[in-house]
């Protein structure tokens, strides 16, 4: 199934596909979004530094989000409210895991 959104690139279109990315990593209160986690090596395994629709599971809790571009590389994944509360983190230095387990865009 094809999502229609173009990548960037002639002739490409990114349909929606499992991805395999497990981390770990600590959570920061900085910049755009008030609480969110780095994601390393997003550009190369995504192949992109565009904005990426994904979902996965965080400390064991089920999600989705956009992996925002961070303008130096790596994306960062934004942690809503309430997966925090889900979690029981959400200061700045607590480790989450993640999992991405597929890319929506």
């Amino acid at each position: 199934m094809s999502s229609g959104r173009r990548d960037g690139l002639p002739g490409m279109t990114v349909t929606a596909a499992p991805l395999d990315l497990t981390f770990t990593a600590p959570i920061e209160k900085d910049g755009a979004f008030a609480t969110f986690v780095t994601v390393p090596g997003s550009a190369e395994v995504l192949g992109t530094r565009k904005a990426v629709k994904v979902e996965g599971v965080v400390d064991g809790h089920e999600f989705a989000a956009t992996l925002m571009p961070s303008g130096a590389g790596p994306h960062w994944l934004p942690l809503r409210a309430a997966i925090c509360t889900a979690i029981g983190k959400g200061s700045a230095g607590e480790e989450v895991t993640v999992h991405l387990r597929r890319r929506l865009s």
